[in-house]
């Protein structure tokens, strides 16, 4: 079993900063990718960015230059620095983590998802 534990979330004005953190914990062996994604109201699920195990980050056209993801391999964390937020930015972040368990097998893992909510 693996859990996904995010934090960090809440409301700022436009133009403010936010950082989220996500810890994965269980039956880790590694975890080949970890990422945020986001869901407003009505809308689909987005990908925000993602983070590979050796370093390599995308992310969404819409969040380039004002959002970083970043991870530590060694505590099996990812975090999304969030600046210059606007109200379209509005969302639940979930993380995400293709974890490989002791069973030697990939399992893609969600968070429960943490609100952000940029007021104009």
């Amino acid at each position: 079993q693996v859990q996904l534990v995010e934090s960090g979330g809440g409301l700022v004005q436009a133009g403010g900063s936010l950082r989220l953190s996500c810890a994965a914990s269980g039956t880790i062996l590694g975890i080949n990718a970890m990422g945020w994604y986001r869901q407003a109201p009505g809308k689909q699920r987005e990908l925000v960015a993602t983070i590979r195990l050796g370093g390599r980050a995308d992310y969404a056209d819409s969040v380039k230059g004002r959002f970083t993801i970043s991870r530590d391999n060694a505590k099996n964390t990812a975090d999304l620095q969030m600046n210059s937020l606007k109200p379209e930015d509005t969302a639940v972040y979930y993380c995400n983590a293709r974890v490989v368990t002791t069973s030697l097998k990939e399992f893609n893992y969600w968070g429960q998802g943490t609100q952000v909510t940029v007021s104009s």
